[in-house]
């Protein structure tokens, strides 16, 4: 009985490293990621609110590393795009598109104040997994947020988002390929002009809360 204790003991010790080690979960990824955010933004609120640059950069800081911008600006740009564009281009888009995701998402994360947030259990399906997330504010209103995660060289890496309804990764599709029709099909006017894209889908959404509170 002892000999299979120890043996079980010296078993247990062996693989603690590899517990230790392992890649963190979908869940644990969002979770971290998230108070890390928040822990930095109650840190550096008021400089952030005249200081934007710095809040960016910071956002990409902690962000950055979980978010597979490369992913996600494939997907944004579509095969029928993303097969005729350079490697430049396609570099290119991804670093204007990442800018634009941290506006996107800074502008809305500075709205926070201390709003109640509980990251939900994770649902995983092989390579894929979503992770939802409620906001609650003052007045009990509850948002909701929906990340979706892809496991990419065994580390969970964002793939897309949805908040309060707003899938970002279709918002941003379809704005590529109304600006690219705009732009008779010029890939290169279109990255270069990525930013106001943006700004003209935030200001649309903008419009479209406005009439739904009224």
């Amino acid at each position: 009985m002892m000999t299979a204790l120890r043996r079980g003991l010296l078993i247990l010790l062996a693989a603690l490293p590899l517990f230790a080690n392992a890649a963190p979960s979908a869940q644990q990824v969002v979770q971290k990621t998230v108070d890390e955010l928040l822990s930095d933004l109650q840190a550096n609120k008021q400089q952030y609110s005249t200081d934007r640059e710095a809040f960016y950069k910071a956002l990409n800081d902690i962000l950055g590393p979980v978010v597979d911008s490369q992913g996600i600006s494939r997907s944004i740009m579509t095969v029928k795009y993303s097969r005729n564009a350079s490697p430049e281009q396609i570099s290119r888009f991804e670093e204007n598109f990442k800018r634009s995701l941290m506006q996107f998402y800074g502008n809305a994360l500075l709205e926070y104040d201390n709003q109640d947030i509980k990251v939900q259990s994770a649902k995983e399906d092989g390579e894929r997994a979503t992770v939802g997330m409620n906001v609650t504010d003052s007045k009990g209103t509850v948002y909701p947020i929906s990340y979706t995660l892809v496991k990419l060289n065994d580390q969970w890496m964002l793939r897309n988002v949805i908040i309060n309804g707003i899938n970002i990764g279709k918002l941003f599709r379809d704005q590529f390929a109304d600006a690219m029709q705009k732009n008779g099909n010029n890939l290169d006017k279109t990255i270069d002009g990525w930013a106001q894209v943006v700004e003209k889908a935030k200001e649309t959404e903008a419009g479209k809360k406005a009439a739904a509170a009224q």
